[in-house]
């Protein structure tokens, strides 16, 4: 049974993986009673689809491992604060809580940008949050592959 510095790591090496492959750095598990159940990375340029977020990838991971769309009982680990789509998916798929890493400033929707009163009074919940786990490595990860591709940029 993983704790969460552990299930988070978990997410961040799905992050490296990520950034090994030239996609924005965010890695994703969902964890049942401490096992992960489901894992994803960013793929959105290798599969030229634009929802390929790395929760969305988790999600359907997950959802295949226990043979249904409810994710009750389940954690989400992510090394990035959700977008809007994302936690559509996760509010969706009853994920019980969303923990963490980097805030996202741009278009994180967890806490930059609160949707949170309108999706409890749609669907009457709202998954536990935990932020800041592993905030520093995670938006490390970030702010190097965005330096490297302005820099590419730059030279081209």
């Amino acid at each position: 049974m993983l704790d969460k510095p552990e299930l988070m790591n978990a997410a961040f090496q799905e992050a490296v993986k990520a950034l090994d492959e030239g996609e924005v750095p965010v890695g994703a598990v969902i964890a049942k009673d401490g096992r992960i159940i489901g894992r994803g990375y960013n793929r959105v340029e290798r599969l030229a689809d634009a929802t390929a977020h790395a929760e969305v990838v988790a999600v359907g991971a997950a959802s295949a491992s226990l043979g249904t769309w409810r994710l009750a009982g389940c954690t989400l680990y992510v090394t990035l604060e959700p977008c809007i789509m994302c936690l559509g998916a996760v509010v969706q798929a009853r994920v019980d809580e969303i923990v963490y890493g980097a805030a996202d400033p741009r278009l994180g929707a967890v806490d930059t940008h609160l949707y949170r009163h309108e999706i409890e009074r749609a669907y009457r919940y709202f998954p536990r949050i935990t932020r800041g786990v592993m905030a520093e490595e995670c938006g490390r990860l970030l702010m190097t592959f965005f330096e490297k591709m302005r820099a590419k940029k730059k030279d081209e």
